[in-house]
C-alpha cells in the first residue's frame, strides 16, 4: 500500500533527523566549548541528561512528522517551518523543564537556547530537503512501481493529482485497460491505452506490471471475483478506488467492526476510552489550578468593574448545546447591560458596536477574560478546555438550518476554545461562508484529535488573550 510507505519514509525521516539532531548537540557543544568563550560552558557540565532531552523531544515529535506521511515527500518551505517549529518546542519543553526541575545552574542558558535556534533553522532545511532524498533512494529503480490503471477514463482524470504526488513514491503508470471508445484529451499521453478491461491477463502476463489500480467499482460480484483472481495470479497489489466519497460530496474512513467492513463519515479519536482519560486529565490539570488560583481575584475584579459601569449579577448563565445535543447551563462573566429576560434577544450575536456592551465587557470579551468562569463547566464535565465552541439553541437550531451537518460538532464535548476559534474565527458570524470555516475546523478537529493538538490550541489561544486576533470583539 502507498500509505505504508509512505509511513515508513516519514519514520526513516524521524530517526534520521533525531540522530542528525544529537549529533549537531554534541558537535555544537564542542565547537562552543573550543570556539566561544563568551558563553559559560565547561567540560564539568553533564550533557548526557540535556542530549536526552533533545532526542526525548524528537521522539515526542514522531506523532507531529507521520502527521504530514500523506505528503511528506513534498513538503514545502512553510509547512517545513511549521514541523520545525513543533520539534523544536517539543525539544525546548523537555530541555527546560529538566533544567528547572533540577535547579542545574552549570549549563549555560546562552548556549541552549542558541542551540536551539540553530536547531530549528537545520531542522527546517531538513524536513524539505531529506524526505525527497530518502524516496529518490528508496523508491526508484528496483522499488518503482509499475503501475496499470483499470476502467473509465474519467476515474483516471479524477486522479490526476494523485499519480502525480505518488509519483515520489515509486508509483509509475504503464498504461489504461479501458472499454470507452473515446480517450479524453486530459489523459497524459504518457498512460497510453493497452486494450479493453477484458485484456487484464493479457497485459498483465506481457508487461511488468507490480500493481493495479481498479477506477470504480466492478459492476458485478463475478466481475469482481474474477479481477482479484487474475491480479492474484499474477502476483501483482491491487487497489479499487471508488467514487462514493464524491457522490456523498463527503470523505469516509474505512473501518473494521467485528470481521465486517464499513465507511465511516469520520474517524472519532475520542470514542477510545484511553484516550478519553487522557483529554480528561489535561481538562483537570488546567481547569482545577484556574478555579482554585486565577478565578477568584478575577471574580473580584470583574464584580468592581461591573458595579461601576453597569451593576448586576456576576455572571451570564444561560442554556448551551452540549455534546449529543444535551443542554446544559454555562458560566460567563457578564458583559452587557443587566436587563430582562429575553430569549431571542439574548440569542442575538453581540457586533462590534453592539450598545448592549458596557466599556469593560467590551476589554473582557476582547481578551477573552469572560470565559474564565467555564473552567468550572470544565470541572464539572459539561465541557473541555478545548473543543467546538458551544451555542445557544436558538443559534444552534438556525446554524444547522444553514449549513448541512452542522450538528456533527456535537460528537465531543464542547471547548472554551477551540481549533476553529485559534484559527482566528470567532466573533460575530456574518455570513453563511463563515460558519462552513468554522464547521470545517472542528469536524477537523473532531477527527483528527490528539493531545498534542489540544496543547497547540490552548498555547495559541492564551497568546489571542495578549494579542487578541482582529476578529476578537
Amino acid at each position: 500500500m502507498m500509505t505504508t510507505r509512505a509511513r515508513g519514509l516519514a519514520s526513516l525521516h524521524a530517526a534520521a533527523a533525531a540522530a542528525g539532531m544529537g549529533v549537531f548537540f554534541w558537535g555544537y557543544a564542542e565547537f562552543t566549548l573550543r570556539q566561544v568563550p563568551f558563553v559559560r560552558l565547561t567540560r564539568e557540565v553533564n550533557l548526557v541528561p540535556y542530549l536526552l532531552c533533545v532526542l526525548g523531544g524528537m521522539a515526542l515529535a514522531r506523532r507531529e512528522v507521520k502527521g504530514w506521511s500523506s505528503r511528506f515527500e513534498v513538503l514545502r518551505s512553510a509547512n517545513a517551518a511549521r514541523l520545525a517549529a513543533r520539534q523544536v518546542a517539543l525539544m525546548a519543553l523537555l530541555i527546560f523543564t529538566m533544567m528547572f526541575a533540577t535547579q542545574d545552574r552549570s549549563i549555560s542558558r546562552l548556549f541552549l537556547g542558541s542551540f536551539l535556534v540553530w536547531a530549528g533553522l537545520l531542522l527546517w532545511w531538513l524536513n524539505a530537503w531529506l524526505p525527497g532524498l530518502l524516496a529518490r533512494r528508496l523508491f526508484q529503480r528496483g522499488h518503482r512501481l509499475p503501475t496499470l490503471f483499470v476502467g473509465p477514463p474519467a476515474g483516471l482524470a479524477r486522479l490526476d493529482d494523485w499519480i502525480v504526488r505518488q509519483g515520489a513514491l515509486g508509483v509509475h503508470p504503464v498504461g489504461l485497460l479501458t472499454d470507452a471508445e473515446v480517450i479524453p484529451a486530459e489523459i497524459p499521453a504518457s498512460i497510453p491505452r493497452l486494450g479493453g478491461e477484458g485484456d487484464l491477463a493479457r497485459v498483465l502476463a506481457e508487461q511488468p506490471v507490480a500493481q493495479v489500480v481498479r477506477l470504480g467499482l466492478p459492476a458485478s460480484d463475478a466481475e469482481a471475483s474474477e479481477l482479484a483472481g487474475v491480479c492474484q495470479e499474477h502476483g501483482v497489489r491491487l487497489l479499487v478506488h471508488t467514487d462514493l466519497a464524491e457522490k456523498f460530496t463527503l470523505p469516509f474512513t474505512p473501518s473494521l467492526e467485528d470481521g465486517r467492513h464499513f465507511l465511516a463519515l469520520q474517524d472519532e479519536p475520542l470514542e477510545d476510552p484511553v484516550n478519553r482519560l487522557v483529554k480528561r486529565v489535561f481538562d483537570l490539570g488546567l481547569a482545577l489550578p484556574v478555579v482554585v488560583l486565577v478565578l477568584p481575584p478575577l471574580c473580584g475584579w470583574v464584580w468592581l468593574m461591573q458595579r461601576r459601569q453597569a451593576p448586576g449579577p456576576l455572571f451570564h448563565t444561560r442554556e448551551r448545546c452540549g455534546r449529543r445535543g444535551h443542554e446544559f447551563r454555562m458560566l460567563k462573566f457578564r458583559t452587557m447591560r443587566a436587563e430582562g429576560a429575553d430569549g431571542p434577544a439574548e440569542a442575538r450575536q453581540a457586533s462590534v458596536e453592539d450598545a448592549r456592551v458596557f466599556p469593560f465587557g467590551r476589554f473582557m470579551r476582547r481578551h477573552s477574560l469572560d470565559e474564565f468562569p467555564q473552567f468550572w463547566n470544565v470541572l464539572r464535565g459539561h465541557m473541555s478546555v478545548v473543543g467546538p465552541r458551544p451555542y445557544m439553541p436558538l443559534l444552534e437550531g438556525e446554524f444547522r438550518r444553514q449549513v448541512r451537518g452542522h450538528r456533527a460538532r456535537q460528537l465531543v464535548k464542547p471547548g472554551i476554545t477551540g481549533l476553529a476559534q485559534s484559527m482566528g474565527y470567532r466573533g460575530q458570524v456574518l455570513h453563511e461562508e463563515m460558519l462552513r470555516r468554522r464547521l470545517q475546523w472542528d469536524l477537523h478537529y473532531i477527527t483528527h484529535w490528539s493531545i498534542w493538538l489540544d496543547g497547540q490550541i490552548t498555547l495559541r489561544t492564551l497568546g489571542q488573550i495578549v494579542r487578541p486576533p482582529p476578529t476578537a470583539y
